[in-house]
């Protein structure tokens, strides 16, 4: 049976093998997305497709004002027509 010491010694061995394996082959994965890119043509956004709207979704309205027919999401800061007030007649239902 391995002492103690031993096995610290052999994990280090291992973490450091691991590592190194780890640098080598992300290199390799990251030289071949390189050449696909390229050799397709493909653009930032077709690789990583972001969408702005998708990013900011809306939330939908819980109160409104009678008087204006103006919203709130009940997040932020109050306006003043709900400030202070109870909230529940301007509930949307």
């Amino acid at each position: 049976m391995s002492s103690y010491s031993e096995l610290l010694a052999q994990k280090k061995l291992l973490d450091e093998k691991i590592a190194n394996a780890k640098k080598a082959e992300s290199e390799q994965a990251l030289q071949t997305v390189r050449q696909l890119i390229q050799e397709f043509g493909f653009t930032a956004q077709q690789v990583f497709p972001w969408n702005a709207k998708a990013a900011k979704k809306k939330v939908a309205a819980k109160y409104r004002d009678p008087d204006t027919g103006a919203t709130w999401t009940g997040r932020g800061k109050p306006p003043q027509w709900i400030a202070g007030k109870d909230r529940e007649p301007f509930v949307i239902a």
